[in-house]
């Protein structure tokens, strides 16, 4: 029986779908957190507290563990912690691992930058700049970079402090603004430099996918209807299959193969984004871990080597990771799709009305709040949550979008503003 670490920070949404897929396939899970479980004592063997602030010393009490209760496999289930997995996972030698140095080119936007541009992948103009850079230096980059542009963290994600800027004036404020909330970010005072990149126009799509030695294999291909044009960029709708033509399809995967293959990944899932300009795909992102939220909850797979069996896609995950029975991927859904709902305005979250009637419309699956009522909300770009999911599935994705605009337009949200 494969045993396998399973690196869950506190604060991910992903801990619960991973430990079922852990259940169904009989794996030893060994969980490896920021902080011990209450019941720690009792686990010996099955729990292991880390810094995920700090891979190298992590790997080390890692290795200590392992010498006493061996691991075949580390798998990182969000973008925090799929660092930490790896290095983890170099240290120990697992067989199916990638190298510590391409997860964190996926990290940091510099690397990824560097690294797509020496394969000559096409990509934003972008600049390096450092958070408390001077008027003259952010004219400096938005002159490279082209007007508009948009202003970047080079480490976090899910849209956070990703600003869109349309004038050197607004370059600045933007500049300012994504600087501030690194300053609120990083307790330990040092701030990360920003990325400043040209603006790239045109629909924008997310490619799911699992790498095994090397070979990227396509899970899904998502659309997202509702335009990403900024200031801020919060996603709403993902809808598969992509409605894009056939060829356009294949450019983008092709796109994203080379990216992966550029990066130097060999296992595991990537979720990567492409914007359709009007000369051919731009990669937009590249991360090493699977889609966010709970948006997997929407992928069901079909595989060659089990016909009939549904699997979700963290069981391909850990399938992967473990060496365990995996055929070729299908998604088992004529059509699927999710809405993350976004967090109209910063406060405290009073009420949300109408989930029964949004979970009664046709083709809705289900409707999720991910955040309690009485909890502080913040929007983007400082925000880092969405207020919950709406799940759907359908004949068509013409279908499953307006079956997902139905229900959302259902809700009710009170926030009241602090």
């Amino acid at each position: 029986m494969p045993r396998v670490m399973l690196i869950l920070p506190t604060e991910t949404y992903r801990a619960t779908a991973f430990l079922q897929a852990a259940a169904e396939l009989d794996v030893q899970v060994v969980v490896a957190s920021n902080e011990a479980p209450t019941l720690a004592s009792l686990m010996e063997g099955r729990v292991l507290t880390l810094d995920l602030q700090h891979p190298e010393d992590s790997a080390e009490r890692a290795a200590t563990f392992a010498a006493r209760w061996p691991i075949d496999a580390v798998v990182g289930v969000d973008e925090g912690s799929v660092l930490i997995a790896a290095t983890i996972a170099e240290r120990l030698g697992t067989s199916a691992r990638n190298p510590a140095t391409s997860i964190a080119a996926t990290r940091d936007k510099r690397l990824l930058r560097k690294r797509l541009a020496e394969s000559g992948l096409q990509q934003p103009r972008c600049v390096a700049i450092d958070a408390a850079a001077r008027a003259e230096d952010i004219d400096s980059a938005v002159a490279i970079a082209g007007l508009p542009c948009v202003v970047k963290p080079v480490d976090l994600a899910a849209s956070r402090g990703v600003i869109r800027a349309d004038d050197r004036a607004a370059a600045s404020v933007a500049v300012r603004r994504v600087a501030a909330l690194l300053g609120e970010i990083c307790v330990d005072g040092t701030v990360p430099p920003l990325l400043v990149e040209s603006y790239v126009d045109g629909a924008e799509v997310a490619l799911e996918g699992l790498v095994h030695q090397g070979l990227l294999e396509v899970i899904a291909l998502f659309d997202k209807p509702d335009p990403l044009v900024g200031p801020f960029f919060e996603e709403t709708i993902y809808v598969t299959p992509s409605r894009l033509d056939h060829a356009t399809q294949d450019a983008v995967i092709a796109v994203a193969r080379d990216a992966v293959s550029a990066l130097g990944l060999q296992h595991g899932p990537v979720h990567v984004e492409i914007r359709i300009a009007a000369d051919g795909p731009v990669v937009i992102e590249v991360a090493a871990r699977s889609i966010g939220g709970l948006c997997s909850q929407i992928i069901r797979v079909d595989c060659d080597d089990a016909p009939g069996e549904t699997r979700s896609l963290e069981n391909v995950i850990l399938r992967e990771a473990c060496a365990l029975p995996l055929g070729a991927m299908h998604m088992q859904d004529s059509a699927c799709g999710v809405f993350m709902l976004p967090i109209p305005t910063g406060g405290v979250l009073r009420s949300v009305h109408g989930v029964e009637r949004a979970e009664s419309v046709s083709g809705i699956t289900g409707v999720t709040l991910s955040i309690p009522i009485g909890g502080v909300v913040r929007p983007l770009p400082e925000g880092d949550r969405y207020l919950g999911f709406i799940f759907a599935r359908g004949d068509t994705p013409v279908a499953v979008e307006a079956s997902l605009r139905e229900a959302q337009s259902l809700l009710e949200v009170d926030i009241t503003s602090t």
